[in-house]
């Protein structure tokens, strides 16, 4: 018999009874705003939060991040990762994720520890264990632990318990790092990820969520919900977001018909 949503936050606060003290990655996203909430109702003030501020993250999750722990009251450490220094993670190998995953999460754990927190947990859930995720690996090797996982949440049931707890995340789209806007083996530099930042603010402007602006080259390849595509191909806004585009640098500016797929630039991994 499947687990009610009852039964997985039950064994979530026994997860969490478990540790002594813990500090929590919260990202800005709704399964790291409700780990650090649950956290919190179960461990007081034996909490801490960390975020790591990097150009590969979108600045809206960095703002979210600190909000979300200030009106939870927890502590909050922002740590500067240094993803962009390694010529490996800017190589952009399928290997990329386990890469940056690594480093960061190494920093994190490293700067809890000097505050005497030596237990890390991040914000993975039951729907994570899908697609291709070397960062898993990374964070297992690191043993930054997963209460959401471990409880069998889904990402339906964190948004539920999001809501639950007023969360103004609850109803956030995910927001993978914009590292994943490239193909693998395309070099990643800052001037790239700006442009993508640039023009992923176009669309949300626009009023599109969830989407994304894959970089190929000079080609910009939008990706919306597909029931959001004629409002895409609509003028005056469709000219509009053409022209902007083009001012940010692309040259060519085309829309996936088949819509937002998460994790589609993984597909190139089956060929491989």
């Amino acid at each position: 018999m499947q687990a009610s949503l009852q039964d997985k936050k039950a064994k979530l606060a026994r997860v969490l009874k478990s540790f002594d003290r813990l500090a929590v990655a919260l990202s800005g996203g709704v399964d790291s705003a409700v780990l650090l909430a649950e956290a919190r109702a179960v461990l007081g003030e034996r909490v801490i939060a960390l975020t790591a501020r990097s150009p590969i993250h979108p600045q809206q999750d960095l703002a979210d991040a600190k909000t979300l722990a200030a009106k939870m009251g927890v502590p909050h450490l922002i740590v500067d990762s240094h993803e962009i220094d390694h010529t490996d993670f800017l190589a952009n190998t399928e290997q990329r994720c386990y890469i940056c995953k690594k480093m960061v999460f190494g920093q994190l754990a490293e700067m809890a520890g000097q505050r005497g927190f030596s237990t890390l947990a991040h914000g993975a859930n039951a729907d994570d264990m899908g697609d291709y995720r070397p960062g898993m690996k990374a964070v297992r090797e690191l043993g930054v632990t997963a209460p959401l996982l471990e409880a069998g949440l889904t990402k339906a049931d964190i948004r539920q318990l999001a809501r639950q707890r007023d969360l103004a995340v609850w109803n956030k789209p995910a927001m993978a790092c914009l590292a994943t806007r490239f193909p693998y083996g395309t070099p990643i530099t800052l001037e790239k990820l700006e442009r993508i930042r640039q023009a992923e603010q176009v669309l949300g402007s626009a009023g599109f969520q969830n989407c994304r602006v894959r970089c190929h080259g000079n080609v910009a390849r939008i990706e919306v919900p597909s029931d959001q595509l004629s409002a895409l191909f609509t003028d005056p806004l469709r000219q509009r977001i053409v022209d902007r585009l083009r001012e940010i640098g692309f040259i060519h500016i085309a829309a996936d018909l088949e819509g937002y797929v998460s994790g589609s630039m993984n597909r190139a991994l089956d060929n491989v």
